[in-house]
């Protein structure tokens, strides 16, 4: 494919609308709104979100990562405390998730602070997830390099055997975060690339605050 056929890529988005009177006063209830027809649409991992990150000189990272909780506190998703995010994470708390659900010509948009969630809600998760998946929550030094993949399976099933019948601990450098949303924005597909941007922000005194956003 050439420049130019790149360039040619484009969809007119027709699927539905979006306004200020049809969504509702609380953000958190308008993405379980959408979320849930998202589930209901049987798209792929609707729960697939963009995790972005920055250093505190202001150098981005983004990565796919997926939600595994909400409410009104905010987004929870976890993983390695070690990690490129998770070392990001400790030293400028801020960041942005992103979903995109193309099948219904959908995007929202959050931004607000990350902190810890408890260590008995990631031990409760780490625990519900299948035995492989804990194991590799050990075996993996994750963002770090790697002498090579079959020393990583090596260690995957010298470990796996080793917990076999019994319960696998949860490292210490693995859990959960939850984003607090200062800001939302829901973006819905219109034609002509006349879409519809209806955002939420948080005022001083805490009160959702929704306006419309030129596309």
């Amino acid at each position: 494919m050439n420049q130019q056929e790149i360039q040619n890529l484009r969809q007119d988005y027709s699927a539905s609308t979006l306004s200020e009177n049809s969504t509702k006063g609380d953000p958190i209830k308008q993405f379980e709104q959408w979320f849930n027809e998202a589930l209901e649409a049987k798209l792929h991992e609707p729960n697939a979100m963009t995790l972005s990150t920055a250093t505190v000189t202001g150098k981005p990272s983004a990565r796919i990562v997926l939600l595994k909780g909400f409410h009104a506190g905010g987004f929870i998703f976890f993983t390695n405390y070690l990690s490129r995010k998770g070392k990001e994470i400790a030293k400028n708390p801020q960041g942005a998730l992103t979903f995109f659900w193309g099948g219904l010509e959908r995007q929202v948009r959050i931004e607000g602070t990350i902190e810890k969630v408890s260590k008995e809600e990631s031990e409760k998760y780490f625990h519900s997830r299948p035995k492989g998946s804990q194991v590799g929550a050990i075996v993996s030094p994750q963002s770090q390099e790697i002498e090579s993949r079959d020393a990583l399976e090596q260690k995957w099933n010298a470990l796996e055997a080793e917990y076999a019948d019994k319960e696998v601990p949860k490292p210490s450098y693995w859990g959960g975060y939850i984003l607090n949303p200062q800001l939302v924005e829901f973006w819905q597909g219109r034609p002509s690339r006349m879409h519809d941007r209806i955002l939420y922000k948080k005022t001083d005194k805490k009160i959702w605050k929704k306006v419309r956003l030129a596309p």
